[in-house]
Formats: structure tokens, C-alpha cells, sequence
């Protein structure tokens, strides 16, 4: 799903991205819901910054990459955690573009999630190019999600990856990721 969010675009630094776990759900422009093999999955755009909500078996997690007032921590480059019963994976990098090359690596994206069923991207209004864009999908026991957010202003593309395994058999013994 494709929209245009009706909102300034306010995340104008790759850099000032920030990654957190945990964080409880924050107010969305957009949001789409999905059901991945057993596993519910909500995306969330908050401008230029997305939040992912899991929940399985009664049990939930969040992933959020967003500007957030008063963290000073960088977006890492990688992070793996087992919490609970929950194996958690998380990969960043920044792609530094020339004009030309990021505005047709914007195009490529956007026509990847476009009319994808398991995809949501919005884009901001005064630049075809300043979008957010997320991507999920089911793969065995894990559930993946991919995102993109674009600065246009910097030639930047803030590339993250996820992967949320489930690792006990016995479900009634996770916790909550944190």
C-alpha cells in the first residue's frame, strides 16, 4: 500500500535516527495490519520513521527507528538479543547516493511496495523521493521485515533489516521483548 502522508516532513537527518525495543505504540500516520502464519504484524509510519508491532501467542514486541527527542544513541549497524523465548535480529546501513542513482533506486522501491500486499510506504508531500517504505513477510519460523527511509535532501537511504524468531516450544514461557 501506497500513500501520501499528509504531514511536513520532519525526520531530515539519516543521522538522527534512533533504534529501540519495546517502546509502546506511537501515534501513526499510517498503519497497516497483517496476520503472517499465526504471527500478527502491524506497521506503522510515523513520518519518516517506522514502528513494528509483534504479537504471538499473546505475547508482543516492538521494533522502532525514529527521531526520538532526547536519545543520543546512533542507529547501530547491527544487534542480535535473545529475549524471552524471542530470537531478535537487526541490521542498519546508511547508502549514500549520487542525484540521479537515488532517484531511480527511490523509483525501484516504491514500485516494489506500491501494490505488494504485505507492504506499506508513504511519501511526504514536496518531494516524490522523501519516502518511508516497509516490507514483511513469513519465512518458516521467522518473521522478516524490510525498510527504507529516504532523505533526499542528504542522498540517503537508511536501509534496516529484521528477523523475529521464536525459539522455546513452550510459548507460555516468553516474555515481552524489552
Amino acid at each position: 500500500m501506497l500513500t501520501t502522508l499528509q504531514t511536513a516532513y520532519t525526520d531530515t537527518r539519516a543521522a538522527d535516527l534512533a533504534w529501540t525495543l519495546g517502546k509502546e505504540a506511537l501515534p501513526a500516520l499510517a498503519v497497516l495490519d497483517l496476520e503472517l502464519g499465526g504471527t500478527r504484524l502491524q506497521m506503522r509510519l510515523l513520518g519518516a520513521s517506522h514502528q513494528v508491532l509483534l504479537e504471538e501467542g499473546g505475547v508482543g514486541c516492538s521494533e522502532t527507528v525514529a527521531c526520538m527527542p532526547g536519545s543520543s544513541t546512533p542507529l547501530p549497524l547491527g544487534v542480535s538479543r535473545r529475549v524471552g523465548g524471542w530470537e531478535y535480529e537487526f541490521a542498519a546501513h546508511v547508502e549514500t547516493l549520487a542525484p540521479g542513482v537515488f532517484a531511480e533506486r527511490a523509483q525501484e522501491l516504491l514500485g516494489l511496495v506500491a501494490d505488494h500486499p504485505q507492504a506499506l510506504a508513504g511519501t511526504f508531500p514536496g518531494s516524490p523521493y522523501a519516502f518511508t517504505a516497509m516490507l514483511a513477510r513469513r519465512d518458516g519460523g521467522r518473521v522478516r521485515w524490510r525498510t527504507w527511509h529516504a532523505y533526499p535532501q542528504e542522498g540517503q537511504l537508511v536501509v534496516t533489516r529484521t528477523s523475529v524468531g521464536f525459539a522455546l516450544r513452550d510459548r507460555s514461557r516468553r516474555r515481552p521483548c524489552e
